[in-house]
């Protein structure tokens, strides 16, 4: 990005962190100091202590967030499971926290699976994805004794069985099906449109053959379909549009091959709120919806709702509101009648988000949180690169060198997708609870960055 707009017009919004709760982790707060708080930590003594640039995640977040799908869907619907979609953010900590709430797992890659491991995790309880899976990941999978595979091509049906078989195994697996919807999002995150890279499509008959090749296979027990829209929806008419078209593929796979899911995988994508001004569904509302959607089609076609067993696989709108990213300030630049600078001890090596969707935020200075923003800014990364910037056009309180910056909503994709470009360490996790903070995931050092160079 050689050129990062500006608008020039731009007015400070005079906003204190009482205003950003909406986004905000829901423990933050305020000390006499008028520093910035999260359950009780104070954020310029944690960025002094741990060091920036640092995640830090609300622990009780966390909970409430898998709590709120868990809750609503015992009411709603249940013959359910919630499979956090561990690509949004994971270590063996989140792995814990997951298990003793309930949850399972959703998983999509041996990596993945390996830490799930490490971390104790019930592994019948994961659904592993991928749309290529190696035969490694596989056989992985198989001998760990995954719960679910959702297989995403012909050739990965094939290797399933084979193996299955070698291993003297039956797996269960769901079929990825595109139903051919878009959902109003970015064009990077919709999933499960007919130009799609996942899954079996309806239109070209692909579902069909592949519900036909799987109930042949005899080291494989088909028991269920998946499908998986895409991220950060808003307009939740796109599910009740999707489930049509998947209930009347299910109609149609009755008709031609006798086969009846005995389990439904609708994926995630609930949007989170990034900004002041967004208002994403609630976690209540969504499964309201979504489930009256299910249980009407069920009725529909004369299919028992209480024999099916809908999984959710929610990932950022369990986890993005409770993270933030400390900064320190380390550099101010005034570029008369064009923009202020303000340069972070980090940048796009622990946040892509903003180079790869233009992600915005909201931010504020830790220090003096309680005060109004009223200045505007650029954030810029330390990374050689020109469109290395956090944020374009910040309202943040007017910075001053050693400050410590906060960038909400950070919680999601950011440490998952986090690099070591320009042999930047990667930042430490830290998760806050009742008053105190515990690293759960230790900041690398060099020899980190060259334990698997040869030389």
């Amino acid at each position: 990005m050689a050129h990062l707009e500006h608008d020039p017009n731009l007015l400070p919004d005079f906003l204190s962190l009482p205003d950003l709760a909406h986004v905000a982790p829901c423990t933050a707060g305020l000390n006499d100091a008028g520093h910035m708080t999260l359950a009780g930590v104070d954020l310029v003594e944690l960025a002094h202590s741990q060091g920036t640039a640092l995640y830090v995640m609300d622990e009780a977040h966390l909970r409430r967030q898998l709590n709120a799908y868990l809750s609503a869907l015992r009411e709603c619907w249940p013959n359910s499971a919630v499979a956090y979609a561990s690509k949004a953010f994971i270590c063996k900590a989140m792995c814990k926290l997951v298990q003793e709430e309930g949850g399972w797992l959703e998983l999509n890659s041996g990596g993945e699976l390996a830490l799930a491991l490490a971390a104790g995790f019930d592994v019948a309880n994961t659904i592993l994805h991928g749309n290529n899976k190696s035969e490694r990941e596989l056989g992985e999978a198989i001998d760990a004794g995954v719960g679910r595979i959702v297989a995403d091509c012909f050739e990965e049906l094939e290797r399933i069985q084979r193996l299955a078989a070698e291993r003297g195994k039956v797996q269960k697996i769901m079929l990825r099906i595109k139903p051919g919807v878009v959902a109003d999002t970015h064009s990077h995150i919709i999933t499960g449109g007919e130009d799609s890279k996942f899954g079996f499509g309806i239109a070209d008959g692909w579902a069909l053959h592949a519900v036909e090749q799987a109930i042949a296979a005899s080291n494989i027990d088909l028991v269920g379909l998946h499908f998986h829209i895409g991220s950060q929806i808003f307009a939740l008419d796109a599910y009740e549009k999707t489930l049509e078209v998947i209930f009347r593929l299910i109609e149609e796979l009755r008709e031609s091959t006798g086969f009846i899911p005995s389990e439904l995988n609708l994926g995630g994508g609930v949007g989170s709120a990034y900004r002041v001004t967004q208002q994403p569904p609630t976690i209540e509302s969504f499964i309201q919806l979504v489930t009256a959607a299910a249980g009407e089609q069920c009725r529909r076609i004369g299919l028992d709702a209480a024999n099916l067993k809908l999984f959710f696989e929610p990932g950022r709108s369990i986890v993005a509101n409770a993270g933030i990213t400390l900064y320190t300030v380390g550099a101010i630049k005034e570029l008369q009648n064009i923009r202020t600078f303000v340069a972070v001890d980090g940048g796009m090596s622990d946040n892509i988000r903003t180079a790869l969707y233009d992600a915005r935020y909201e931010c504020l200075i830790a220090d003096r949180a309680s005060e109004p923003r009223d200045s505007i800014v650029t954030v810029a990364g330390k990374h050689c690169e020109s469109g290395d910037v956090v944020m374009i056009d910040a309202c943040i309180q007017t910075p001053q060198i050693g400050d410590t910056l906060v960038i909400m909503t950070t919680g999601a994709y950011n440490h998952s997708m986090s690099s070591n470009y320009n042999r930047q360490t990667r930042p430490a996790v830290v998760w806050v609870a009742d008053g105190q903070a515990r690293e759960v995931v230790r900041r690398e050092n060099y020899a980190d960055l060259m334990a698997t160079d040869l030389g």
